[in-house]
């Protein structure tokens, strides 16, 4: 694990520091199609089920209806939130994540906090390691597979971890993405809510 944690931290400073250009390409076209704020800061549960802020470019915009309820996302998404998505580029600050010792290049991917009080004992076995930018659900089917299908591979990678299969998963995640593979469930941009599973 000590080398896994050297490993993250190298890639990901020499990763913002190659794709610095890009992210400020990017940034500035977030900032003028769909304004301010950039980056889209939420609180995820990592390791031990401890929270932190994951940063990730924004790629939908504010609107809420009468009530001050959030519309569903596909009256929220915009085209070049779907291009960044698509190719996995509002991920890229995440690396940010990773330098602080909050997430790993691989792992499971971090869900959101309301999400823990509705895990079985065995899907909480997915917060014994870091959650990662990417992960053994994210190149078996990613957003196109259901909930259950995801924990049962999150916790199979949590039971065979080696450094060996994080390069493997890294790899196929590059596949991945060129191939725009499993990015989105139907024809949502999101994976639908999570209630829980028996």
């Amino acid at each position: 694990m000590f080398i896994k944690r050297i490993f993250d931290v190298a890639i990901s400073i020499l990763g913002l520091i190659i794709l610095l250009p890009m992210l400020i390409i990017i940034a500035l076209i977030i900032k003028i199609i769909l304004g301010k704020p950039i980056f889209f800061i939420q609180e995820r549960v990592g390791k031990r089920n401890k929270t932190f802020k994951m940063i990730k470019f924004r790629t939908m915009k504010d609107i809420k209806d009468e009530s001050g309820k959030v519309l569903p996302d596909e009256k929220r998404h915009t085209t070049i939130g779907k291009t960044l998505r698509a190719l996995s580029l509002d991920e890229i600050p995440e690396l940010i994540n990773v330098i602080k010792g909050d997430m790993s290049l691989v792992g499971p991917r971090p869900l959101l906090k309301e999400y823990l009080s509705l895990y079985s004992q065995e899907q909480l076995k997915r917060h014994q390691v870091l959650p990662g930018i990417t992960g053994w659900a994210q190149i078996n089917g990613r957003n196109a597979i259901s909930w259950t299908e995801k924990f049962k591979l999150d916790i199979w990678y949590v039971c065979n971890w080696s450094l060996l299969l994080d390069l493997k998963i890294l790899f196929l995640t590059i596949y991945k993405v060129i191939k725009k593979d499993g990015i989105n469930q139907d024809d949502n941009i999101t994976m639908e809510y999570f209630n829980g599973s028996n």
